[in-house]
């Protein structure tokens, strides 16, 4: 099943989050010189016009990153965010990257990126915008059996974002089997799995088989616009992180409060919470 695009929801309220944590964490990793691998196991497009027919048809950026560029605060994670995503306009905001972009920001000559893409559409758009880059491979595979064959890297070192579509309800539990199963074979690297808040039962679950597996050093950090609710549509996003930067939670700690208040409605709320101790 491979009909979700997200050129249609590039820049909304889940992407702040999902791409600002993702931005802490690799430039963390630029903190020791020593290389590292950066695996995307959903990596979509990698770049979208914002004035395309499909962003322009759900303007689900206007709520989110659109929101941001106005921010007037002092979180210094909140403008580096933001002054990452200015990089990629001129003036005006025309240009949102996804996380294929926001990695490539922060991988140095020595570190390897590998992107994985199935859509027929995405994949060579995908090609196009890592092409400049012999470090960067793409590979039209799936991500979840990408991923496992390419841990423990051998540089040691590594960071994995795992953002499915969620098109199919299964991808929940896989997602969770997929990162626990990788962990047991390179138990040092840092994972991340965005999630999208439609049934809160199913995030429940997913943190639940978490705390069961075994996995040690979990955070959450999530970022809800509205209140749950049993309607139809996403009210929330978040990104649970094992073997996170030690500052990462400090970080959100300050970040999540500003989110809520510059993109969420009057009942949203946030959630940064340790689930599981180191």
């Amino acid at each position: 099943m491979l009909s979700y695009r997200h050129s249609f929801h590039a820049g909304n309220p889940a992407d702040v989050i999902k791409h600002l944590v993702l931005a802490e964490v690799l430039s963390y990793m630029t903190r020791k010189d020593k290389p590292f691998d950066y695996i995307d196991t959903h990596s979509g497009a990698g770049f979208f016009e914002l004035a395309s027919s499909d962003a322009q048809k759900t303007q689900e950026f206007e709520q989110g990153i659109g929101r941001l560029m106005h921010y007037e605060g002092e979180n210094e994670a909140i403008l580096r965010y933001i002054d990452m995503v200015k990089s990629f306009n001129d003036k005006a905001l025309a240009f949102y990257p996804g996380s294929p972009k926001v990695a490539e920001q922060y991988l140095r000559k020595q570190d390897k990126g590998w992107f994985f893409e199935l859509h027929p559409q995405d994949l060579p758009l995908l090609q196009k915008n890592t092409a400049h880059k012999r470090s960067l491979r793409v590979k039209g595979e799936d991500g979840f059996k990408g991923l496992l064959g390419l841990v423990p890297p051998l540089s040691r070192r590594a960071v994995v974002l795992m953002d499915p579509p969620y098109e199919i309800k299964s991808d929940y539990q896989k997602a969770v089997k997929t990162i626990v199963k990788a962990h047991k074979s390179f138990t040092s690297g840092t994972y991340m799995i965005w999630y999208p808040v439609v049934d809160r039962d199913r995030i429940e679950q997913m943190e639940a088989e978490l705390i069961a597996s075994g996995v040690r050093n979990i955070q959450l950090f999530e970022l809800a616009t509205s209140a749950d609710t049993d309607e139809r549509g996403m009210t929330a996003s978040g990104m649970i992180v094992i073997n996170p930067p030690y500052v990462l939670k400090n970080i959100m700690d300050a970040v999540l409060p500003e989110l809520v208040k510059e993109l969420a409605d009057d009942d949203g709320f946030f959630r940064s919470v340790e689930l599981v101790a180191e």
